[in-house]
């Protein structure tokens, strides 16, 4: 069910807790949410450097740590913290009726 502005439902607020991640797969493309310090995050579950799950990472804080190589990157603005030319693959998210929406497209 997608709205007229692309974005479609993919889980319940509640469903996201703090410190986790869930991931969500959205006509194809794995979508990774992200609860940290009361901000939500929605980035592509492939890291930039081999496309390893990132859902298999950790969190520090506003930073996911890649659990292939332990490239850290910083969840506000995507980048990775030692090569800013690399950087995650976000998504536009909204709260609606009490359901996180996503626009599959990439963040621009």
């Amino acid at each position: 069910m997608e709205n007229s502005d692309g974005f479609v439902p993919v889980l319940k607020e509640k469903e996201l807790k703090g410190g986790k991640m869930k991931l969500v797969t959205v006509e194809g493309t794995p979508i990774l949410f992200i609860k940290q310090q009361g901000q939500i995050f929605a980035i592509n579950n492939r890291c930039p450097h081999m496309a390893c799950g990132l859902i298999g990472g950790t969190l520090d804080g506003l930073v996911i740590v890649c659990p292939c190589h332990d490239w850290r990157f910083d969840l506000t603005t995507g980048e990775y913290e030692e090569a800013p030319g690399f950087r995650l693959t976000k998504y536009n998210w909204k709260i609606k009726s009490g359901k996180i929406w996503v626009n599959h497209e990439e963040e621009t």
